[in-house]
C-alpha cells in the first residue's frame, strides 16, 4: 500500500499531513498526485466522499511557489456556497506549514467586503461560478495570472444552470493553464466542456459512474404516501443511538418545510433544516451545529447532495424517490466516508416505483427490501400534490372538458363581432379612388374627374 512518504512533497505538506493524522493516500489521491504534478490536463471520475479536494489540492500546493504577487494563481470552481466554505477551510489545514493565501468567494454575502479581500491579495480563490463572474464584469478581479484551473462537481453546475458563467470564466482565462476536473458522472454535457477547453487530458477513474460505496449498506421501504413516511421515519429515528446522525433528503422546499415542521414536533432542537430559501448565516449554522453533534437530524434538498465532507453520517435517508438516479448514489455518498460503515435508506410509493427501478437498473443491484412495521399508522392526510382532483359528472352546472373544447361561453353579440377596419374616412377613400391598374386607366381617370 503507498504512503504519503512516496510522494515528492516538501517538509511543510509533510508536517501537515502528519498533523491531520493521514497515514495512506486513497486511490484517487494516489492516481491523481503524479498527474497533476506532471502539468497535465486531467479529468478525474470519482464518487463523492473519496477525498477528491485533498487529491487536486496536494499536488498544487506542492508545485505553488512563495510569491508577493497580489493576483490570484489557482482557481478552484465549486458549485454551492457550503462546499466554498469547506474547501477553503481544507485547504488552510493542507497549507498551514505555507505562506498561500486562500480566499473563498461566493454569493449570499456583502460583495463589497469581497471585492475589499481581493484588494489585499489572494493566491488561491475558491469560488461559485456566478458570484465569480459578477467580480469579473465590475473588474474587482483579473484572472491573467492564473495557472491552474480546477472545477470540482462540474456536473453539478451544469445542473444547477452554471452553463453560461463557466464557459464565460474560460474564455476569460488565460490559454497557458493546467486544467483539472473531477466529477462523479460523465455526461454528454461534460464531455463537451472537456473537448472544448481541455489539451489532450489524462483520465482517472477510481469507480464506474453510479457505483455505490461498498461501505454503504441500502435498504428501502414500500410506503403509501407523504405523511405515512412521515410516521416511519418519526419511529426510526426514536432510535438515537442507532440514528445518531441523520442526513433526510426531500424533492424541494416545500416537502422539507413540511417534513421539518413533522420532525419538530417530536424532535425540537434535535432537528435543522436546510434548503436555498434559507439564509446563507442560517445554512452555515445549521450545517456546523449538525456536524458538531448539537442537531441529530437534518432535512436538506439536494444542495446537500454533493461534495461537503461530514463526519461520521449514521443514516442517509431518502424521504423521496429522486427522479434522477445519479442524484441516489451522489445522496448516498453522504455516508460510509473514510472507510467506516454506513447506512442508507430509501423510501417510496407507488408513484416513485419507476424511479427506485431506474436506481436498481444504474448500480445493477437490487436494493434489499423492508416490510412496512405493522405498528406504523397509514395516513389519511394527503399533501396537494397527493390529493386526488375532484371531478363532479353528475353536477349540471358544471361542464364537462369536452363541452367547452372550441366554444365560447354563448354566442357573441352582433356588435361583438365588428373587426376593426381602420376609420370610416380611410375606407371612403379607399373605395372612391381606386388604385389604377396601368397608366391609361389612371390619365383615363383624371380625364373623367375634370369633366
Amino acid at each position: 500500500m503507498p504512503s504519503f512518504e512516496d510522494f515528492k512533497i516538501s517538509t511543510p505538506l509533510k508536517n501537515a499531513i502528519s498533523d491531520l493524522g493521514f497515514q495512506s493516500p486513497r486511490p484517487i489521491q494516489a492516481k491523481a498526485f503524479p498527474v497533476i504534478l506532471s502539468g497535465k490536463d486531467m479529468v478525474g471520475i470519482a464518487q463523492t466522499g473519496t477525498g477528491k479536494t485533498f487529491a487536486y489540492m496536494l499536488p498544487i500546493l506542492q508545485m505553488l511557489p512563495f510569491s508577493k504577487e497580489k493576483l490570484p494563481r489557482v482557481l478552484v470552481l465549486v458549485p454551492t456556497r457550503e462546499l466554498v466554505v469547506q474547501v477553503v477551510e481544507e485547504v488552510e489545514k493542507f497549507g498551514k506549514y505555507t505562506a498561500n493565501k486562500v480566499l473563498g468567494i461566493y454569493g449570499g454575502t456583502n460583495i463589497n467586503r469581497q471585492k475589499e479581500a481581493l484588494e489585499d491579495g489572494a493566491d488561491i480563490i475558491i469560488a461559485t461560478p456566478g458570484r465569480l463572474y459578477d467580480l469579473i464584469l465590475c473588474r474587482a478581479l483579473k484572472l491573467k495570472s492564473i495557472k491552474k484551473l480546477v472545477i470540482d462537481e462540474v456536473d453539478v453546475m451544469l445542473d444547477l444552470g452554471f452553463r453560461f458563467q463557466l464557459i464565460n470564466i474560460m474564455d476569460l482565462l488565460p490559454v497557458k493553464r493546467q486544467n483539472i476536473m473531477f466529477s462523479a458522472t460523465m455526461t454528454l454535457d461534460v464531455d463537451k466542456l472537456i473537448n472544448d477547453y481541455f489539451t489532450a487530458p489524462e483520465k482517472v477513474t477510481v469507480a464506474v459512474s453510479g457505483t455505490p460505496l461498498d461501505t454503504i449498506v441500502q435498504q428501502c421501504y414500500a410506503v403509501h404516501n407523504f405523511y405515512t413516511k412521515v410516521n416511519l421515519l418519526i419511529d426510526l429515528v426514536k432510535d438515537n443511538t442507532l440514528f445518531n446522525k441523520v442526513l433526510v433528503f426531500v424533492s424541494n422546499k416545500r416537502s422539507a418545510d413540511r417534513l421539518f415542521e413533522s420532525l419538530d414536533e417530536y424532535y425540537g432542537s434535535e432537528t435543522c433544516i436546510i434548503h436555498s430559501n434559507k439564509t446563507q448565516n442560517y445554512r452555515l449554522r445549521s450545517i456546523k451545529q449538525f456536524d458538531e453533534g448539537k442537531n441529530r437530524i437534518l432535512v436538506t434538498t439536494d444542495v446537500m447532495a454533493r461534495g461537503l465532507d461530514l463526519d461520521k453520517i449514521s443514516h442517509v435517508i431518502n424521504f423521496d424517490t429522486p427522479s434522477y438516479p445519479e442524484n441516489y448514489i451522489h445522496r448516498i455518498g453522504r455516508t460510509g466516508r473514510g472507510g467506516e460503515q454506513g447506512n442508507a435508506l430509501l423510501f417510496y410509493t407507488e408513484k416513485e416505483k419507476q424511479d427506485k427501478e431506474a436506481i436498481e437498473a444504474l448500480m445493477d443491484t437490487k436494493i434489499e427490501e423492508i416490510n412496512l412495521p405493522q405498528h406504523i399508522e397509514i395516513a389519511t392526510r394527503l399533501t396537494p400534490a397527493e390529493t386526488p382532483r375532484v371531478i363532479e359528472p353528475d353536477n349540471p352546472a358544471k361542464r364537462a372538458d369536452d363541452d367547452l373544447s372550441d366554444k365560447g361561453f354563448h354566442e357573441k353579440k352582433e356588435k361583438n363581432k365588428r373587426t376593426n377596419q381602420g376609420g370610416s374616412y380611410q375606407r371612403i377613400i379607399a373605395k372612391k379612388y381606386k388604385k389604377a391598374k396601368t397608366k391609361g386607366d389612371k390619365n383615363y381617370n383624371k380625364r373623367n374627374k375634370r369633366k
